[in-house]
């Protein structure tokens, strides 16, 4: 299916109506939309809508850029694009909006979990397939959605635990009574439901380890920073602090700076965080993060990929997990970083 000129005319009557509406512009989710003097060639495109989560992280401004870069027009594609603000009834407007656009491809990276069984549905009745990225879905149907790509979050949850097990082996610090809190992210996504089951797995091993308290920051760097905040308020004998991405570390060190503790290696405090952008292991190069686990926002080329392939008619596998790894403060970061781009 390509798109149809009746549609591109129909985007340009958006546009319009969009124009009529600026007043408003500022409440709606960030979209994309065609232009006149694309018209002609219209038809020898890939049509992709994308519905992001938003762009409440480093790591999701990088992960947005990537398809950016991924789906461009010299490469035969139009991409369209719709942040969601992190609100799921934004992304299930622009996949509506999509389907009625009569879009090739739909890419989702869905802020929750659950609620997604009826817009998919229409999409499957379109004949649309639909890409998950980052984040999965639960849904009753599993042929709702073509395939998922993404990070394989429990084990980024399990190897934060281990590393954490074998750094206090070799702190010598194995026997101690150890007190940790969590900065979760947006309850109820993939993401945070993952770290925090696959944290919790190497939790429940180690007898001497006490989770103080659990808290959603929602991945943001303000309200990771109010969290901690409130864990300090109650709490005077935190060892080890575990966020679920970088963003709320950084608020998190905001606010045992601002309680006079200190952090990182030569601190009071163990930090973990999960994402793995440049400013966190900047942070971590200061000596305020121990460990960053490594979660890859590169997932165009990866999607691009698929698509390449059902172009072709070839099948694709269900699920595709993109490499990671991890890094601390005893490795060579200043060489780690000059590969890094994001």
């Amino acid at each position: 299916m390509r798109m149809k000129r009746a549609w591109i005319i129909g985007c340009l009557l958006l546009a319009v109506i969009a124009c009529q509406g600026c007043k408003k512009q500022q409440e709606e989710p960030e979209s994309t939309l065609l232009y006149e003097d694309e018209i002609e060639d219209s038809d020898n495109y890939i049509v992709v809508g994308f519905a992001q989560v938003g762009s409440e992280s480093d790591w999701r401004l990088a992960n947005t850029q990537s398809f950016r870069d991924t789906f461009r027009e010299d490469k035969g594609y139009y991409l369209l694009f719709e942040d969601g603000q992190q609100k799921q009834e934004n992304q299930i407007k622009a996949i509506r909006n999509f389907i009625l656009q009569e879009v090739d491809y739909i890419i989702l990276d869905p802020i929750v979990e659950t609620g997604w069984d009826a817009v998919l549905q229409e999409a499957k009745v379109a004949g649309i397939p639909v890409i998950l990225s980052d984040r999965l879905v639960e849904v009753e149907d599993s042929s709702l959605y073509t395939c998922w790509v993404g990070s394989d979050f429990e084990e980024e949850g399990r190897i934060a635990g281990r590393w954490l097990k074998a750094y206090l082996e070799e702190e010598g610090r194995a026997d101690e009574e150890i007190r940790i809190v969590t900065l979760q992210g947006t309850l109820d996504s993939s993401a945070q439901i993952g770290r925090t089951v696959g944290f919790d797995k190497i939790l429940r091993q180690q007898e001497n380890w006490t989770m103080l308290d659990r808290g959603s920051g929602d991945f943001t760097l303000t309200k990771g920073r109010e969290v901690m905040e409130s864990f300090l308020d109650l709490y005077d004998d935190i060892d080890v602090v575990v966020c679920e991405n970088d963003n709320m570390a950084f608020g998190a060190i905001e606010a045992i700076r601002a309680a006079g503790k200190t952090c990182g290696p030569s601190g009071e405090i163990i930090m973990i965080s999960i994402d793995g952008t440049r400013a966190a292991l900047d942070a971590m190069a200061e000596g305020e993060i121990h460990m960053v686990m490594e979660c890859n926002p590169l997932l165009g080329p990866m999607v691009e990929e698929i698509i390449q392939r059902l172009e072709r008619g070839e099948e694709v596998e269900r699920v595709q997990y993109v490499e990671e790894q991890y890094f601390d403060a005893s490795m060579d970061l200043e060489r780690i970083m000059e590969s890094r781009t994001y």
